[in-house]
């Protein structure tokens, strides 16, 4: 935690006791009345001590911020502000923790803390929002208090320094509810096979082997019944993530990157399916290799490659590991056909 200097702003308190300060004096110097000069004196020293007891307020606090271990851009989050007073004996009074006026903030609304007894520490829970993805290393918040008197708000800048990696925006966009449905048919259409273990039973068509005629159920039915097994080979999902764009697609290129987000982590929670992500000079086998928030992370820090001349790319990379799989390529560049695509889906 770095303090910045404190900064006085005067409240409408603060500004009507100047007034009465200022109307005291003026009738104090004219009249030559003594019992003014002393109220005169009463009320400056009133305003200083009010000054120099917030100025106590402040001293000796630190603060620290508790984040869960996975965050996403644009999305609440629940967190935790301790604020541990250093002080061994005296307590701090009215303490406001907020966002910083005119500076992106994760936080959107102002922590009270009435009391912080010397050397203890409170805990209170916040919501924070991380404007984008990527490395957040710097988090400011300001910290102020009107205690004892309300005259003047004196405030400081606190700069948080602890590095957080925030994931993409686990935002639906336009099309990807479409995807994902068709994906998870073709993965249910694929499940069935030869393996061992029993799928369901519907009824005999011409290509079924007679071997997996149930012949009970059949009978119960009056028509012919057939079994079907789960394959033992899991199907497997390969995502080709594609980091090439031209110049001038860097917000294409986010949106890119927030729909593979959403997508990856929409199938990993949906369907028990294998995912073979692929980016240049990236690979990652899920469940095998890693889990969802390895991925996430490297959504969370990819760094587009841009093409400074035309024509220039070489889609080899796309090209699918296995023809068997499912491929999905999430790209900015134009298709074949030259028409740009933001998302460009291909079976095999």
């Amino acid at each position: 935690m770095r303090l910045n200097r404190l900064r006085y702003r005067i409240t409408r308190g603060g500004s009507l006791f100047l007034l009465a300060i200022a109307l005291t004096g003026a009738a104090a110097f004219l009249s030559g009345n003594n019992l003014l000069f002393l109220v005169f004196s009463a009320m400056l020293a009133l305003l200083l001590v009010s000054g120099f007891i917030s100025r106590l307020m402040l001293a000796g606090l630190e603060i620290e911020l508790l984040l869960p271990e996975h965050v996403s851009a644009r999305m609440p989050t629940s967190a935790r502000i301790r604020l541990r007073n250093l002080k061994g004996l005296t307590p701090s009074f009215s303490i406001e923790i907020a966002g910083v006026i005119d500076t992106p903030s994760i936080l959107k609304e102002a922590v009270y803390f009435p009391l912080i007894p010397g050397g203890s520490t409170i805990e209170a829970a916040v919501q924070v929002v991380f404007p984008h993805r990527g490395r957040h290393r710097e988090n400011l918040f300001a910290i102020s208090t009107t205690f004892p008197f309300g005259f003047l708000r004196k405030s400081t800048t606190v700069a948080l320094r602890r590095e957080t990696i925030v994931y993409p925006a686990l935002e639906p966009r336009e099309g990807m509810e479409i995807l994902l449905s068709s994906v998870s048919g073709e993965i249910e259409s694929r499940s069935r096979g030869d393996g061992r273990d029993f799928y369901r039973i519907r009824p005999y068509e011409a290509q079924d082997s007679a071997r997996h005629v149930d012949w009970k159920s059949s009978a119960h039915t009056g028509g012919l019944q057939v079994r079907e097994f789960t394959r033992d080979q899991q199907r497997t999902v390969e995502i080709f993530f594609d980091r090439r764009i031209a110049p001038g697609q860097q917000q294409r290129f986010e949106e890119l990157v927030e729909g593979c987000a959403f997508f990856v982590w929409e199938l990993a929670e949906r369907e028990d399916a294998r995912m073979w992500v692929r980016s240049q000079r990236f690979a990652l086998a899920l469940p095998e290799e890693g889990e969802i928030y390895d991925l996430m992370k490297f959504l969370a820090l990819v760094e587009p490659l841009v093409l400074l001349k035309e024509g220039a790319e070489d889609r080899s990379e796309e090209d699918p590991l296995d023809a068997a799989n499912l491929q999905i390529v999430f790209s900015a560049l134009p298709d074949a056909e030259g028409e740009a695509e933001v998302l460009r889906s291909i079976r095999f």
